[in-house]
């Protein structure tokens, strides 16, 4: 079994997957737009993402651009999480992740290992993890 997070985006996709590819050191897979698709959008929406992924360096997730008349709230019940093997590596990423987001829970020595929890400038959830 697999499972993997699918994530949605306001029309700003490719432009978080270019972010997350660069943090990750993964690669953007099987894009998909919206002009490719039989669906009926409005013209200004047909080179959005209708599917994505980003894919390589023990990362896989999905992504897209829900359609205009699909409503997306800034959503809680979801947090992507990644462990890293030192407290360096995920320091680092956690502060990437973190710039021009919100800090819930800096990053740190906790009871089990280090932690920081934070919602990037997409409004995405991410919890970094490392447990040396």
């Amino acid at each position: 079994m697999n499972v993997q997070a699918y994530l949605a985006f306001n029309g700003d996709c490719h432009e978080a997957l270019n972010f997350y590819s660069e943090i990750f050191k993964a690669e953007i897979k099987n894009k998909q737009t919206y002009e490719d698709r039989n669906i009926d959008i409005p013209n200004s929406y047909r080179k959005k993402l209708q599917h994505a992924e980003l894919k390589g360096n023990g990362v896989h997730f999905m992504a897209y651009d829900a359609a205009p008349d699909t409503p997306l709230n800034q959503g809680t019940k979801i947090h992507m999480s990644v462990d890293l093997k030192t407290p360096t590596e995920a320091e680092q990423l956690f502060n990437e992740l973190s710039k021009a987001g919100q800090v819930h829970h800096d990053f740190r020595e906790r009871e089990w290992g280090h932690f920081g929890r934070c919602t990037d400038k997409y409004g995405i959830n991410w919890m970094v993890n490392c447990n040396n």
